[in-house]
Order: C-alpha cells, then sequence, then structure tokens
C-alpha cells in the first residue's frame, strides 16, 4: 500500500503598503485563494481594531494546479495596475513558491485575535480566552479555510447592520434571514445569536458549508441555522431580512432575485463593496422597491442597509 503524496500548494506572498491590503486580500480571495494571510498583522486588544503600517506582507495559498501559471499572471497584472493607479506608493513585489500541506491551523492562530466589532458583538477564536461583559454577545469561529472572521472590514461592517437591523427594529418578532455566501458561518450565527429563529446560511462551497455547521454548534445555535451548499437563485422562500456579503460583480448578478425574495419592509444588507463600485451598486440596488436606510463605510470598503418599501407605501 503506497503513501498518498502530499497535496501541492502554490504559495503566493506579497509585499506592499498597508493602503492596499485590503484591495489586495480581495483579489487573492476573488482569484480562488484557499487561504489569505496577512503576515505583520500585529495583536490586538479586543477593544481595537488592527493598527495601519507603513509596509505589510500578505500571503495567499491556491491549489497547484494547470491554472497556476495563469492565476500568478492575472496577479502580476493586477499589481502592475495598482502600480499605475498609486503611483505615489512603493511597487508591490511578488514571490511564489509551490509547497506541500501547508499548516492552516496554525497560521490562522497567529493573525487571529478577540476583537470587538460593535457595540455589543466580540468575534473570538476558539483557541483565544476573553472575558465577556454582562452585555456582550460573543461569537465563536474557528475559521479552517473558509472565509469570515470579523477581521475583515466588510465582515465587521455587517454585524455592524445586522446589530442596528435587528436591535432598533422591535416591530419584528419573526425573522427569517438568509446568508448569502456564508463562508465561516459568521453572520447567520450573529443573526441567531441577536434572536432570529429561521436562518438559512448558503454557499457553494462544500467545504465553507462544513465549517459553518461546526460553527453553528460551537455558538449552540445549530437548531436555528440551515446550512445548504446551493446557489442564491435556487432559494424561493420569502425572507424578512437578507444578507449579502459578496463581490459587487456577485451582487449585480443576484440583485434581481434577491429583491424579490425579500417580502415588503424586509432588509437587505449588502457587502464586499469596494468604493468605485459603490456607483455602479447605488443605481442597481437603490431604486423602487428598495430605498436606501443607511450606508457604513470602512476605509475603502461600503455596506448599504436598504429596505423594501410595499406598494402601498
Amino acid at each position: 500500500m503506497t503513501e498518498k503524496e502530499p497535496e501541492k500548494w502554490l504559495k503566493i506572498e506579497i509585499a506592499a503598503s498597508a493602503d492596499l491590503m485590503d484591495a489586495l486580500g480581495n483579489f487573492l480571495t476573488e482569484t480562488g485563494a484557499q487561504g489569505v494571510f496577512q503576515e505583520t498583522l500585529a495583536p490586538q486588544s479586543p477593544e481595537d481594531f488592527p493598527e495601519s503600517q507603513a509596509s505589510e506582507t500578505i500571503k495567499a495559498y491556491f491549489p497547484h494546479d494547470a491554472r497556476s501559471e495563469k492565476r500568478i499572471g492575472a496577479i502580476q497584472k493586477y499589481l502592475e495596475s495598482l502600480s499605475e493607479i498609486f503611483s505615489d506608493l512603493p511597487a508591490p513585489t511578488l514571490k511564489t513558491e509551490i509547497i506541500s500541506d501547508p499548516d492552516w491551523a496554525e497560521q490562522w492562530k497567529k493573525y487571529f485575535k478577540p476583537i470587538r466589532v460593535s457595540n455589543n458583538i466580540i468575534v473570538k477564536p476558539t483557541w483565544e480566552r476573553y472575558a465577556p461583559s454582562s452585555r456582550d454577545i460573543v461569537i465563536e469561529i474557528d475559521p479552517g479555510m473558509a472565509f469570515g472572521t470579523g477581521q475583515h472590514a466588510s465582515t465587521r461592517m455587517c454585524i455592524e447592520a445586522l446589530e442596528d437591523v435587528i436591535m432598533q427594529d422591535r416591530s419584528v418578532q419573526d425573522w427569517k434571514v438568509l446568508d448569502v455566501g456564508c463562508g465561516t458561518g459568521i453572520l447567520g450565527i450573529t443573526a441567531a445569536k441577536l434572536g432570529a429563529q429561521d436562518v438559512i446560511c448558503l454557499d457553494i462551497d462544500k467545504k465553507a458549508t462544513e465549517i459553518a455547521r461546526e460553527n453553528a454548534a460551537i455558538n449552540h445555535v445549530d437548531d436555528r441555522l440551515h446550512i445548504i451548499s446551493k446557489d442564491a437563485t435556487t432559494i424561493n422562500e420569502p425572507r424578512n431580512l437578507i444578507i449579502a456579503n459578496l463581490t459587487s460583480k456577485l451582487l449585480l448578478k443576484l440583485c434581481l432575485h434577491l429583491t424579490q425574495l425579500l417580502e415588503p419592509e424586509g432588509y437587505m444588507i449588502i457587502s464586499g463593496i469596494i468604493e468605485q463600485d459603490a456607483a455602479e451598486i447605488e443605481e442597481n440596488f437603490s431604486i423602487a422597491p428598495l430605498i436606501q436606510k443607511r450606508v457604513i463605510q470602512e476605509k475603502e470598503w461600503v455596506c448599504y442597509i436598504l429596505q423594501k418599501k410595499s406598494s402601498a407605501a
């Protein structure tokens, strides 16, 4: 019996200005990275967001396959375009390496620390200790290889928006939530911990849905979360709260379907939007029957809270 050959991975390492880190992380994730780690992210206290530094390193891991050369080419082209747009910043540098079996769990543990994301919500990794105050709602996450830890601006803003919607609108007794592109399940879990009893979490990545199920159980909300690996267009159950933390391209593709799924007076939270795409997003989402209730912004990332007005309104 022969031993299984270890899986090979393409490791991408980019050194660049701290101002470019969010854009690089988003691009690498969109390009198919199975893990993205910001190497110089210093440990933070639960009260603080990470401090920006002059120059940082970001590492990404891709399956090493027939598409590796194409991916490297796309990343090089993207770095060249960033250098042209941000000509006042040092040009990003790229290193590549083929490796076997990176230790995902240990990588995450270095950079994922407890963080206060909003007034009441703390996100912490399962392996870190945190002593909550009486008002704290603690979300425990073991990310594995899925996206969503509360460290990224788009996730933080979605959590703030969820807290705003569920805690402010007391007229809704029965929140029926849809979390599109759930990743670790962090947003669906947050909705359940804020009181939602019926939460559908979707992700086309089966590995992500496995991780989301584990995290739901860790947070004791697995009885309220229905976690499924499906495309959002296959869902037809009306919802009064939809969360979609995706890319602008995916949001535009799903705009009509999500609007149809949303019940009158229901809320939609959309994020994962870079500032330069905001105008196109607003043209498609901030139109009848949807109205813009609030815009949250952090650095170059934007999150919208929208509400669907009934035709009688």
